[in-house]
């Protein structure tokens, strides 16, 4: 099987931005307002999501994560949950091609940045110097999840290579934040063990357990449900 390594981060960025976006381009007033998995978002709210939080992307890019921080500051907002409600409420007023049209240049300008900087390039995050390869990752990461999130289309021929490099991105993250979850992939399942609680999962329920999505009917003990969730 393939390693994280075999993917081209940018690549994917691309991926999911042109499915988020064919998807976005088909809804209806209904569409628009229908529920999306993210807890009191609907599919609009996910969209004003998306666009405000270009304004981090833009500051890391730009080296500005401070001024970034200052200007959430001086809006009264604390921590990125306030700053992801705060994008959505900012957006909810306003007529919805507008903020279509805003994250598709944002976010147009950021996988062009992203790219040009390439893999072994760096960028200033809210966590320091990082990977640009490995940050736009995390970008493509999150960008499958809000995919998931409001019922966009993946087709039959995407659905393992999709599956399996996000499966190995959250294998790397959890090792890199010095995760005390195993987790052993094996042809068609992964076995996770933390706090003396162990399951063997299928590919899609570890994945939406790492972004923190977990259906109620996989009955994932919470201790795991902790320490799994790496990439939301």
């Amino acid at each position: 099987m393939k390693q994280l390594e075999d993917f081209d981060p940018f690549d994917l960025f691309d991926t999911e931005a042109a499915r988020l976006d064919r998807h976005f381009a088909s809804l209806d007033e209904e569409g628009w307002n229908r529920p999306s998995r993210c807890d009191g978002w609907s599919a609009r709210d996910v969209l004003g999501h998306l666009a405000g939080e270009e304004l981090y992307n833009h500051a890391c890019l730009d080296g500005d994560v401070q001024g970034f921080f200052a200007m959430v500051e001086a809006e009264g907002v604390s921590g990125f949950d306030g700053f992801n409600e705060w994008c959505v409420r900012q957006r909810r007023a306003l007529p919805v091609e507008q903020v279509l049209e805003e994250w598709r240049t944002k976010n147009g300008q950021t996988r062009e940045r992203m790219r040009a900087l390439g893999r072994e390039g760096t960028l200033q995050t809210s966590a320091g110097p990082y990977p640009a390869g490995l940050q736009t990752f995390h970008y493509a990461s999150e960008y499958a999840t809000h995919a998931d999130d409001v019922g966009a289309p993946v087709a039959d021929a995407e659905l393992d290579d999709r599956i399996w490099w996000r499966l190995m991105l959250a294998r790397h993250v959890l090792a890199e934040q010095g995760s005390k979850a195993q987790v052993e992939p094996t042809a068609e399942q992964v076995w996770v063990h933390a706090d003396g609680v162990s399951k063997s999962m299928s590919f899609p329920e570890f994945v939406d357990a790492t972004v923190g999505r977990t259906l109620p009917e996989h009955e994932l003990d919470p201790r795991l449900a902790t320490a799994l969730r790496c990439l939301a």
